[in-house]
């Protein structure tokens, strides 16, 4: 049997009331990632004068204590409030990718082809100069430089896909999409994650990128010029004005 208590609201409107201010949650990130931060320490932080910074550590009395050598950390109460914060930031942060893949225009054809054509280049660049430069110093026979060249290709092929669905996990941009200014968000308006990531840059695999292509095509949505990209929910936006 679960027993529901009832909480004070006027309690929970003074916590959210406390934590609504930007300078007061930067006091507790800081006492978060430091363990300890003297009076000092936050103004230089802050750059505020003492009188502003005393009335917000009052304020968050509840959430801090201080040490016996007089510096400042979280209590048990502001270590959750911390986990708090950064859930929000997480709800804000899907909030605007939420709202960018809405407003934003759909990125073009050509300019995802940009994209993709630097983030080729990029890792064909890479995986040659660790391919070839022992090669050549080897004095190798050209029918081992034959050998090397189906090698690179075969390399750099994984690479991209790993590439891709790393930092497009991370934050919906590789190189190639951050150079042109455009982000792979999702559709449903969440937030990017390695495994959407990791679907929607299958299709990037060389042998599979035609029938990519042309099921995308097929689809006759501007949102999914790709099939993996319908099969993944992803789409990509154009940051920048058109």
């Amino acid at each position: 049997m679960v027993c529901n208590m009832a909480v004070d609201q006027g309690n929970v409107s003074k916590v959210l009331s406390v934590l609504s201010h930007p300078l007061r949650r930067e006091i507790l990130l800081d006492l978060s990632n430091n363990t300890e931060s003297s009076f000092t320490d936050l103004l230089n932080l802050l750059k505020v004068d003492t009188g502003k910074l005393s009335f917000h550590l009052r304020a968050l009395s509840p959430f801090i204590e201080q040490t016996p050598t007089g510096k400042y950390k979280l209590s048990r109460a502001g270590e959750s409030a911390v986990r708090v914060i950064h859930d929000v930031e997480s709800w804000a942060e899907v909030a605007d990718v939420q709202g960018k893949a809405s407003q934003l225009p759909l990125a073009s054809f050509k300019n995802r082809a940009f994209a993709f054509f630097i983030d080729y280049a990029f890792m064909l660049g890479i995986t040659s100069a660790i391919t070839f430069i022992p090669t050549l110093l080897a004095f190798s026979t050209s029918g081992t430089l034959t050998g090397s060249i189906s090698q690179v290709l075969f390399i750099t092929i994984g690479l991209v896909w790993l590439y891709s669905t790393l930092l497009e996990g991370f934050n919906g941009q590789s190189i190639g999409k951050r150079i042109i200014g455009l982000k792979v968000v999702r559709t449903d308006g969440k937030k990017m994650s390695y495994d959407h990531a990791a679907v929607r840059n299958f299709g990037k695999v060389l042998p599979l990128l035609p029938f990519d292509l042309l099921y995308g095509w097929r689809i006759k949505n501007n949102a999914f010029m790709r099939y993996f990209d319908k099969f993944a929910g992803t789409t990509v936006i154009n940051l920048r004005s058109p």
